[in-house]
């Protein structure tokens, strides 16, 4: 792999680690989406981040949160709003990234929302979201997941 498309790769996935924590925080605190987004690229070294893939991110799962617990709820083996607050930020954003972005295999979705939890989550909530967005792929990517099985 080129240095260029491992940089690309590792921008990705600091993006992705941002914005689930600006998904955390808005969850919890309802601030406005573009204030949380400020102050985070004024309080971190972002020069190695995707910006525009974190800006999506952030703006898009915050803006379409009712319609992607929609496609989660019917996979999840609980209420909604027993999970935790980690938990359902890293499953909003890895539905959003099953739904809207077919160029990303979805194993690579998976991986990348099972990371994310190990490094914000509980011991085992890895495991859970892990379970949860396989079962939304399944409906979300069936012909692709059918292909790579």
């Amino acid at each position: 792999m080129s240095q260029t498309l491992q940089a690309t790769y590792a921008a990705k996935r600091k993006a992705r680690r941002f914005a689930v924590q600006g998904i955390y925080e808005w969850q919890m605190s309802h601030n406005p989406v573009h204030e949380i987004e400020a102050r985070t690229r004024a309080e971190n070294a972002m020069h190695k981040v995707d910006l525009g893939y974190y800006h999506e991110l952030l703006t898009q799962v915050v803006a379409q949160h009712e319609a992607l617990d929609t496609l989660l709820v019917p996979v999840l083996d609980r209420e909604l709003g027993a999970l935790d607050g980690v938990e359902l930020a890293t499953l909003r954003l890895g539905a959003y990234e099953l739904r809207d972005h077919l160029e990303i295999p979805y194993r690579v979705v998976l991986d990348e929302a099972i990371e994310l939890a190990k490094h914000f989550g509980g011991a085992d909530s890895h495991k859970y979201i892990n379970g949860v967005l396989d079962r939304l792929a399944q409906s979300l990517r069936a012909a692709e997941k059918q292909q790579t099985e």
